[in-house]
């Protein structure tokens, strides 16, 4: 981009009672507490606008931080994070089309990528590409190649990496980690998890309300990689039902799941994987590609086996456990998760009736994102953190479309049949 404002010109148009004081061109160069970063957002949805900006925003007088520039293919979601921008801090962010014109910016320090599933590690990989620091939305990617490069890119450039799994960020999670740790539940063997709704949450963030209009939408900057196709509203906010753009539950939901555990357990990577799904109840005239059933079991080297499925034709029987030969940790409730000696098939020092894990004090996931762009140290969520969510997610993808085993190769970063 040829006339473009380098961040000291972009300060400098500030009010004069804000104080934004970046002097230097790299980011990686900030200390100083009271600086505000310059943050650019990708994908003004229901993330992005909903999630993200206000999460952002409650840290201020803490982690100084400002959206300067914001991206969507979708006219009226970039001017609706515009309009946000101008009423929180005086004055306009720029508004982008592409990501790319924010990965131009000098003046744009780290970025939020709350897109599509299939934008993530495109993104991902294109921010490390200029140094731009980044907290990214989960999935991490949606195929092993695009997974190896982002990840190795990140770690290459040396920048800072959020994932979005905020949940091993509850006090509540590190209080079942430290308490797992203990060692009072004994060897773990199984984890599970039941994660059921009475519809699918892609039909939660579809629009139809009104019609989309084809003028408001850079139809090219949606679809990205995939094949082009004549434009079609349905897919801009109902993508999470399509395969094409989301793998459905087992990913979108499943990362949650697979990274709590990991978080808790210390658990990375499983050796194989076997899925089985289909659509079985939500059949419609929008002809959703994702699955409404699905079920998954992992098994790890640490002679684990670990289940999860939804099922999305009925909302009861949600439960997420870890059984442990002395006693289960139960986190069916993320924020109210308890523990005792229920099951152990060997003597327990647990207590025979639940009680409320303890929680600890932890930054919430975008806070402790903010304070590790200024300590340049790791995030509670770090670029492995997303490998180790992925490949799981991958894996029983492949499953599930294959209807065989698959094994993963470590040392050849590779799934394949087994």
């Amino acid at each position: 981009m040829k006339n473009q404002t380098t961040r000291r010109e972009f300060l400098a148009t500030a009010s004069a009672g804000t104080a934004l004081a970046f002097t230097a061109s790299s980011y990686g160069r900030i200390r100083g507490a009271n600086e505000r970063i310059s943050l650019g957002l990708i994908g003004c949805g229901g993330r992005g606008y909903g999630a993200f900006m206000p999460n952002i925003r409650k840290h201020e007088e803490e982690q100084p931080a400002e959206f300067t520039a914001v991206s969507d293919p979708w006219r009226p979601r970039r001017e609706r994070a515009v309009e946000r921008c101008r009423e929180w801090y005086g004055r306009p962010a720029r508004s982008f089309v592409s990501y790319r014109q924010i990965m131009e910016r000098d003046d744009v320090d780290a970025v939020m990528i709350a897109s599509c599933d299939h934008h993530h590690a495109v993104q991902l990989e294109a921010a490390a590409a200029v140094g731009k620091d980044a907290y990214v939305e989960k999935p991490l990617a949606m195929d092993m190649e695009s997974l190896i490069r982002c990840c190795d890119a990140a770690k290459a450039a040396g920048i800072v990496v959020q994932n979005g799994t905020q949940v091993r960020s509850f006090p509540t999670s590190t209080g079942c980690r430290d308490l797992f740790r203990t060692g009072e539940f004994g060897k773990v063997s199984r984890i599970e998890q039941c994660r059921n709704s009475t519809r699918p949450y892609w039909y939660n963030w579809m629009q139809r309300a009104e019609p989309i209009r084809e003028e408001d939408v850079d139809w090219e900057e949606f679809l990205m990689d995939r094949p082009m196709r004549p434009f079609d509203g349905k897919l801009l906010t109902g993508w999470y039902g399509y395969r094409e753009f989301s793998d459905g539950p087992l990913s979108n939901l499943g990362v949650h799941f697979i990274d709590l555990y990991n978080y808790i357990l210390g658990t990375t990577l499983p050796v194989s994987c076997v899925a089985h799904g289909g659509t079985f109840t939500w059949r419609d005239e929008y002809e959703f590609t994702c699955p409404d059933h699905c079920q998954a079991l992992w098994t790890y080297p640490e002679d684990l086996m670990v289940s999860y499925s939804t099922n999305f034709g009925n909302g009861s029987g949600n439960v997420l456990k870890i059984y442990g030969e002395q006693g289960v940790l139960d986190l069916t409730r993320w924020t109210a998760p308890t523990y005792s000696s229920a099951g152990a098939i060997k003597s327990s020092e647990l207590p025979g009736e639940d009680q409320p894990v303890p929680p600890v004090d932890t930054p919430d996931h975008y806070l402790d994102w903010l304070q590790c762009l200024r300590t340049r140290e790791e995030c509670n969520a770090p670029i492995d953190a997303g490998y180790h969510h992925c490949v799981p997610a991958l894996m029983a993808i492949r499953a599930f479309d294959s209807g065989r085993r698959q094994i993963y190769d470590a040392e050849a970063r590779e799934i394949r049949d087994g």
